[in-house]
């Protein structure tokens, strides 16, 4: 079996069951009331968790399919991050419901608008969903054709910014236990440093 067979037949389906689990999970112990003493701020963490690893996810593939030699991997380049931004969407809205709830306003954006303004770990979360907006709208082969391969890449690229901010809006929330935000910089600055590693030459890049 090759590489493309084996990621239509078996990866491509895996990794869609693989995104839909921590969902699955979150909806199972809802139903339970396994969700803690405050099951907003799990809610919240657990879909925050999720976003940031499916986008690390995400950069990973192009590193992978160099190292493999291999183009059949970018197919599940668009689902991981179109998983990444569903997942970041559910982390933004709940903390809208939550700061709308705690306001005691109603739905009030500018409650909203004020605390993102005014706490720094907040405005590097809402800068990192807002970064990703553009990007999943942008996800389409129609958008490529669209845009041009060179503007769509080069918007595309804002995904290693919204994963950098992303990773500052999760060391700024922990605060002391700092290890697990650190362990997403490493690799983060690890997948970085590969992308400038395996880069190919222009030249060889025109001609593949």
């Amino acid at each position: 079996m090759n590489y493309a067979s084996l990621v239509r037949r078996i990866l491509k389906p895996a990794v869609f069951v693989a995104a839909l689990v921590p969902f699955a999970l979150l909806l199972i112990d809802g139903f339970r009331g396994d969700l803690g003493a405050n099951p907003v701020e799990t809610v919240t963490h657990r879909t925050g968790f999720t976003a940031l690893t499916m986008l690390l996810c995400t950069l990973a593939i192009t590193p992978a399919q160099r190292i493999l030699r291999t183009g059949a991997l970018i197919s599940l380049r668009r689902p991981l991050g179109l998983f990444a931004f569903f997942y970041a969407t559910l982390h933004f809205l709940t903390y809208a419901v939550d700061q709308t709830y705690l306001s005691g306003l109603g739905l009030s954006p500018a409650a909203i608008i004020e605390d993102i303004r005014e706490r720094p770990y907040i405005t590097a979360g809402f800068t990192a969903f807002v970064l990703l907006v553009p990007l999943a709208l942008t996800s389409t082969k129609g958008w490529i054709k669209r845009m041009g391969a060179a503007r769509w890449r080069r918007l595309h690229r804002l995904v290693y910014v919204a994963a950098g901010v992303g990773v500052l809006h999760f060391l700024w929330l922990v605060k002391a236990d700092v290890l697990r935000p650190l362990v997403f910089g490493v690799v983060l600055a690890g997948l970085l440093a590969a992308r400038l590693i395996l880069r190919r030459p222009r030249s060889v890049a025109r001609n593949s």
